[in-house]
């Protein structure tokens, strides 16, 4: 992270423009360009639009929890926009930030976030309803359904709650993005809820599974006036497949963090029956029902066809690494309050060293 003005509150991850725009040192350090990505140019004919009538601004508060948070889903190996730069602005913004009517001013400002695509379900279903069909004709892809089961399961199996699953937060190629009311469990709990405005719990974790599947439904229904009988047929059967897919997924990484090979019938019983302790019993080392867990795991690793302890703890810590060892902290709303906190002349300081933290897997 660099800063881009003698303030020095404004950063620009310069690996993230590298990696993902491929640009030519000369362009990436040039003024023109420092000024596009901060918002202070913009491309010939293009029109900034604010959504639902609002005025188009972020704040600093989500702006950095959306800067500090993709970047570490993106070192635990889960698919997500990255963020190349933050920058604070002058401009106060007011915000209701708990809908509760109590309005305050607060810093505004953006975070330059990098895709390869920034489509998502809900484009398809603009174009579907506008009748704009040889443009989505382009964008027809069904490998999205596979995709997005597997997503899920990994934002499952770090205990990632997103806050607002709707079509227009989900990618079409399958990548976390829109890192508004997100959160992570402190505690394990099917029915946590991060979005503070989700009343009904609709996106509660535990729904984000078949939220999902609601969502490409969403999109099934829109491609079909690109689709002959058999096309909907096909799509139909694709999309049915999706529960598969995800449970299949979600098995296979939960097995891997146990260190499970092969197959064997009481898999699915035995991470179940982990999930469930984790939920009912605070105190969990010392409960009965986890001995008996323990035992069955015990068995279990004892079918893994030949497998040592060395070689099973070899094969995690490498090979399984983003999956079974994950980073040293998860990341936390009050990390990024912190940094606030602390004061425009520590912000720096403070956006450095939670970001180092929050991406590193070193004890």
């Amino acid at each position: 992270i660099f800063p881009v003005d003698v303030i020095q509150e404004n950063y620009v991850r310069n690996e993230i423009l590298e990696n993902i725009l491929d640009l030519d040192i000369s362009v990436k350090g040039s003024p023109d360009f420092l000024e596009f990505v901060s918002g202070g140019k913009v491309a010939f004919g293009s029109v900034p639009l604010a959504h639902r009538n609002g005025d188009g601004r972020a704040v600093l508060r989500s702006s950095l929890r959306e800067f500090l948070c993709s970047e570490a889903m993106h070192y635990l190996g889960i698919p997500t926009s990255r963020a190349a730069s933050l920058f604070v602005s002058d401009d106060d913004v007011w915000r209701d930030q708990f809908y509760n009517g109590n309005i305050k001013k607060e810093r505004g400002a953006i975070v330059l976030r990098l895709a390869k695509s920034w489509f998502r379900i809900g484009s398809l279903e603009i174009l579907a309803h506008s009748g704009e069909l040889d443009l989505l004709r382009f964008e027809l892809n069904l490998h999205i359904v596979s995709e997005t089961a597997n997503l899920i399961s990994l934002w499952m199996s770090v205990g990632f709650a997103h806050g607002v699953c709707n079509t227009d937060n989900f990618s079409l190629l399958s990548i976390t993005i829109d890192y508004g009311p997100f959160g992570f469990m402190d505690s394990y709990d099917p029915n946590f809820v991060p979005n503070t405005s989700d009343d009904e719990r609709r996106y509660k974790i535990g729904n984000q599974a078949s939220v999902g599947l609601f969502n490409l439904s969403k999109l099934l229904q829109a491609l079909k006036p690109l689709l002959d009988p058999r096309q909907k047929q096909l799509a139909s059967q694709v999309l049915e497949g999706y529960g598969e897919h995800y449970y299949s997924r979600f098995t296979e990484l939960f097995k891997t963090k146990l260190g499970l090979l092969g197959e064997n019938e009481n898999d699915n019983y035995l991470i179940a029956f982990l999930l469930k302790e984790f939920w009912a019993l605070q105190d969990l080392a010392k409960h009965k029902l986890f001995s008996e867990w323990v035992t069955m795991y015990l068995l279990r690793l004892n079918s893994n066809n030949g497998d040592s302890d060395a070689k099973r703890r070899t094969r995690m810590a490498s090979r399984y690494k983003d999956i079974v060892q994950p980073l040293k902290y998860t990341m936390k709303i009050y990390q990024a309050e912190g940094i606030m906190r602390d004061g425009r002349d520590a912000e720096r300081f403070s956006l450095h060293h939670v970001a180092k933290v929050t991406t590193s897997r070193e004890m």
